[in-house]
């Protein structure tokens, strides 16, 4: 398996523990901030194939083996379409994405990537068979057409979406009925790990992944405040189940790679004056402001992180 921690952002380095055990674990380290100023929470195409480059060259040596990367916060959770593909291009076969998130990452963005548009990125590569979202509880599916998500992956059945708790999303066109949902009356009725039981879900979760291979990606604002600390609203998972349902997919299937985001820090823009001023004011918006010191935040994401290198470690090879 190659380790590798992406830092765009300080989330990693202050967690110097965790660092020390993935270097110690053979981890190789790629530090490059000014890129992580430019595409922090949303990024024209310029600067993402930029990073993605640096990326590939990184990941050169990497070979037929797994890929396993942690790199910070969620506002860079649409670094995980250049993983993505840097795996595929390795790794030519058909793919399920498992997507571990309190937000489903499915709006429309134009010119670029935003951390919450990425998924149709990710669905456009043909190596992708399905995306399956689990753990969503955020606002997001509350009338989520008004709010731009590309929902047509749903009706094709290429993606699938289990929020942990959340109740039907108000819709104004027909997309039938799916694997995840039911639509009556005007909107989506999902089929939440709540309703079907964390023990009944992990079953119906491994019945709904078609290929050999799959790719992980966490993001920890799936995860309950006692288990993380992000930039972002969080969701209801555990830690535990949360480790469960990985050892159960990697016990059944090939996880050909992974990453991690979800941990604190403090936003940093660079780009011009209308960049930097639109995203502190979607910030500000979508974000709530986190209270813990830096202390707790630093001891309860590190060690999620140790937990989530282990469990991942010892499936993937």
């Amino acid at each position: 398996m190659k380790l590798l921690l992406l830092h765009l952002d300080d989330a990693l380095e202050l967690q110097p523990d965790f660092v020390r055990a993935c270097v110690q674990a053979g981890a190789e380290q790629l530090s490059d901030k000014d890129s992580g100023r430019t595409v922090r929470l949303w990024s024209k195409q310029k600067a993402l194939d930029q990073l993605g480059r640096s990326i590939a060259r990184n990941m050169a040596g990497a070979g037929r083996g797994a890929q396993l990367c942690f790199m910070g916060s969620g506002d860079f959770h649409h670094i995980t379409s250049l993983l993505l593909s840097e795996v595929l291009e390795r790794h030519q076969v058909p793919t399920t994405l498992i997507h571990f998130d309190n937000h489903p990452d499915w709006v429309k963005f134009d010119g670029g990537l935003h951390c919450g548009s990425w998924v149709n990125s990710a669905l456009s590569n043909s190596n992708i068979q399905k995306v399956i979202t689990v753990g969503v509880c955020s606002k997001d599916l509350r009338s989520p057409e008004w709010k731009g998500a590309d929902l047509h992956w749903l009706k094709q059945g290429k993606l699938e979406l289990y929020p942990y708790e959340h109740p039907p999303s108000r819709v104004v066109a027909d997309y039938g009925s799916g694997a995840s949902y039911i639509q009556e009356d005007g909107a989506l009725h999902w089929k939440s790990i709540a309703t079907i039981g964390e023990g009944n879900f992990v079953g119906h979760l491994l019945s709904r992944i078609p290929s050999e291979a799959v790719y992980i990606t966490i993001d920890k604002d799936v995860l309950a405040s006692d288990d993380a600390v992000t930039n972002w609203d969080q969701g209801k998972m555990r830690l535990p189940y949360l480790l469960s349902l990985i050892t159960e997919i990697g016990s059944r299937h090939r996880i050909i790679g992974a990453d991690v985001i979800g941990d604190y820090s403090a936003p940093s823009y660079a780009g011009n004056l209308i960049t930097r001023v639109s995203k502190k004011i979607e910030i500000l918006i979508d974000q709530p402001r986190v209270h813990s010191q830096p202390e707790t935040r630093r001891n309860i994401n590190s060690a999620a992180n140790h937990a989530l290198l282990e469990v991942l470690a010892e499936h993937m090879t």
